[in-house]
């Protein structure tokens, strides 16, 4: 396949990587080197256990061969600590699931935000404008910016501890988005959208899982590996539209390999239809 990227710098043999702990389940691998194969690039994506205690240490004596990371659980605010410079999503969040190596150091970048924003157009919410968010942890800021960037205009924080919510709600204010907040089992008014950001394992009670989805619209759960979750099977069992986050996962992977190409998230790949079909089709297969 012959592309514009022929005499680029993406020529070049660079190396990347996924960091994380656990990072056996992974599918970034598969995703990225489904792109790379397509593009003709020559370079190559592995992936690597890291674990907090290690992090400072396996980033130091990365080699420069190694151009990027790609960061997951439990690194991604270290990884934001760790980057000279962030994009806006990363400085909103304090996280940083991107690492790009720069003359001046390394650069962090959030594309979850992005990745998010994008997988909820695709699955047909895009137009949203009140939405609940389930959790209310690092995960949770990134969903509030995504929902904000498709112009929801009302957002109610669903918690075990509403006192958790404080930043969330005060970040909410900030982009003009409203915001309240209400115990896990004691939603306010319905909703358009229900993003969950519980892990896939996090335990729900049947009946709260049932009144969420009695006035939550579509549910859309970031966790892609434990499918149906708890509120996955909730939603489910009432017939409403219930979204894993694989899609999430699949868009947020195209804006990395953009920042890997480009040092930013704004151009697109050449072909990148074919790009994301590609890597779809990779993701899927696993």
């Amino acid at each position: 396949m012959t592309t514009a990227a022929a005499e680029s710098p993406t020529r070049r043999p660079h190396r990347f990587a996924v960091w994380g702990d656990p990072i056996d389940h992974s599918r970034s691998p598969a995703l990225h080197g489904a792109a790379y194969a397509l593009l003709g690039w020559p370079w190559e994506y592995g992936r690597r256990r890291v674990d907090e205690a290690s992090f400072r240490d396996e980033l130091a004596a990365a080699p420069a061969s190694v151009r990027g990371l790609s960061l997951t659980m439990p690194l991604k605010s270290l990884a934001h600590r760790a980057a000279g410079r962030h994009d806006a999503a990363a400085e909103a969040t304090g996280a940083a699931n991107t690492l790009v190596r720069t003359r001046e150091g390394w650069a962090g970048f959030n594309t979850d935000v992005g990745g998010l924003a994008r997988a909820l157009t695709e699955a047909g919410v895009g137009d949203a404008e009140e939405a609940r968010i389930v959790g209310a942890g690092a995960t949770a800021t990134s969903a509030l910016l995504a929902l904000h960037r498709i112009g929801v205009r009302r957002v109610e924080v669903s918690a075990r501890r509403p006192e958790a919510a404080r930043a969330l709600v005060a970040l909410a204010e900030h982009l003009g988005v409203r915001a309240a907040v209400a115990p896990l089992g004691q939603p306010g008014g319905a909703v358009d959208l229900t993003v969950s950001t519980l892990p896939g394992d996090a335990p729900v009670a049947e009946s709260d899982a049932e009144r969420l989805a009695a006035s939550g619209g579509t549910l859309y759960d970031v966790v892609y590996g434990t499918w149906p979750t708890a509120l996955g099977a909730a939603w489910q069992r009432s017939g409403l539209p219930a979204h894993p986050g694989a899609t999430m996962l699949l868009h947020q992977a195209v804006l990395q390999i953009r920042i890997f190409a480009s040092g930013g998230a704004e151009e697109p790949l050449p072909d990148e239809d074919a790009v994301v079909a590609v890597m779809r089709r990779a993701l899927m297969g696993g």
